[in-house]
């Protein structure tokens, strides 16, 4: 069972978005991707909020999301956050192992 974080960061002035590119540009994603258990981690902007960056964290289950929250890493994503005065929204999701119906493949082209 593996386990998906939504994290919406919302900000000012574009800050979203430079937390964000600081987080590639740093290396930090990719320390974060590197990861035992880690299965995404991937940033997103959404059409209708500019302000607003989407993260899709996934994790193969709870224990590595658990080590990854006890990393000295929090501490620095933490400090980055607040450079540039982020605010924070969470949505928390565990896979289907059973995977889609018949009926819901039928909606996806692959």
């Amino acid at each position: 069972m593996s386990l998906t974080v939504n994290l919406y960061y919302t900000g000012k002035e574009g800050n979203a978005r430079k937390f964000a590119e600081e987080m590639e540009s740093s290396g930090t994603a990719d320390r974060i991707r590197a990861e035992k258990g880690n299965l995404r981690y991937e940033y997103f902007i959404p059409l209708n909020d500019p302000e607003t960056v989407l993260l899709i964290d996934s994790w193969a289950d709870q224990e590595a999301l658990d080590v990854h929250h006890a990393s000295p890493m929090m501490g620095e994503i933490a400090a980055l956050r607040n450079k540039y005065d982020l605010h924070m929204k969470a949505e928390r999701y565990v896979s289907d192992e059973g995977g889609f119906s018949a009926h819901d493949r039928s909606f996806i082209k692959e």
